[in-house]
């Protein structure tokens, strides 16, 4: 697990969103996920000014998960994060938590901008909410399986939760990223908006 200092993470994935085109990982067994975050994605939808961005990445090699996050602009101070699963239609409405509850491990709370990044074992049944691995067996890989198929069909929503917003300040349909080269675009953006966040906390 790490979580960062805000200033230090963000020179940190700037300088991978730079480095990657020389040090890209082996795709193959690799399954990328990608969302942003608003307050209009919500349901229902609400004003909030904050925004964000989030990478979900499978090795279906090694059966983990990895949640690579930031935010910023928050009315309200965070008090839980995670994965909904699955909405009846594809990016709208909403659904069950399907991800570790009540919160992302270590996802950073109390906080109105963050940046975030943890690895999960996607093979213990407590990396899934109890609800949701109830609904698939009560096994580790049926609910892996379920969440993976959510995700394909856009059925599976990254939710902030807040202090102002109980059900969810900002939110992002996860969406599969067809190809490298966009994964590294969007490292590149997740490296951006945490350099903004810096400026704005500084400012």
């Amino acid at each position: 697990m790490k979580i960062f200092a805000l200033a230090r993470s963000s020179v940190l994935i700037a300088a991978l969103a730079v480095g990657v085109s020389v040090a890209t990982p082996s795709y193959a067994h690799l399954q990328y996920y990608a969302a942003t975050f608003s307050g209009a994605a919500e349901s229902p939808a609400n004003l909030s000014p904050g925004t964000g961005s989030a990478l979900v990445t499978f090795d279906m090699d090694l059966f983990t998960m990895r949640v690579e996050a930031n935010f910023t602009g928050l009315l309200g101070t965070t008090s839980a994060s995670h994965i909904h699963c699955c909405t009846v239609n594809p990016g709208v409405l909403n659904a069950g938590v399907a991800t570790i509850s009540p919160s992302f491990t270590g996802f950073p709370l109390g906080v109105r901008a963050g940046i975030y990044d943890h690895t999960f074992d996607m093979a213990l049944t407590g990396s899934y909410h109890p609800n949701f691995l109830a609904a698939n067996g009560g096994m580790a890989s049926n609910a892996f399986n379920a969440l993976l198929l959510g995700l394909d069909q856009g059925r599976a929503y990254f939710n902030i939760h807040t202090s102002s917003f109980g059900g969810g300040e900002i939110r992002g349909f996860l969406q599969p990223v067809p190809e490298p080269e966009t994964y590294a675009l969007l490292l590149a953006g997740l490296g951006l908006m945490a350099l903004t966040a810096v400026r704005r906390k500084r400012g």
